[in-house]
């Protein structure tokens, strides 16, 4: 992995209001490249995985549907998803998928 990457991701997991991300691959099958907090451990961590590779194809067909012909390629660069507890940011890129779960609270 690169060292920017490294250096983003460390930064990531030190502040405050995160509880977690993913770092995943994207493909026919969504995998957990790399995690952190306990969140995103074990069955849990696979869980979120899945669901996220869902929402995220699920959005990008929505929006090919809505755009039509004149899509000329348009992707989703980022999402934010804000419950009542936590809030899911979503950056998408052609190979990974990058989650962040954070309390907006804190």
């Amino acid at each position: 992995m690169p060292p920017e990457l490294e250096q983003t991701l460390a930064l990531l997991s030190a502040h405050r209001s995160v509880l977690g991300y993913l770092l995943l691959s994207r493909g026919d099958h969504v995998s957990i490249i790399r995690h952190s907090g306990v969140v995103f451990e074990g069955e849990q961590g696979k869980k979120y995985a899945g669901v996220i590779g869902r929402i995220v194809e699920s959005v990008q067909a929505g929006l090919e549907e809505v755009s039509g012909e004149e899509n000329d390629g348009d992707h989703i660069r980022f999402m934010r998803i804000r419950t009542k507890r936590h809030e899911l940011m979503i950056s998408p890129d052609d190979r990974f998928l990058l989650a962040v779960l954070h309390d907006p609270a804190t």
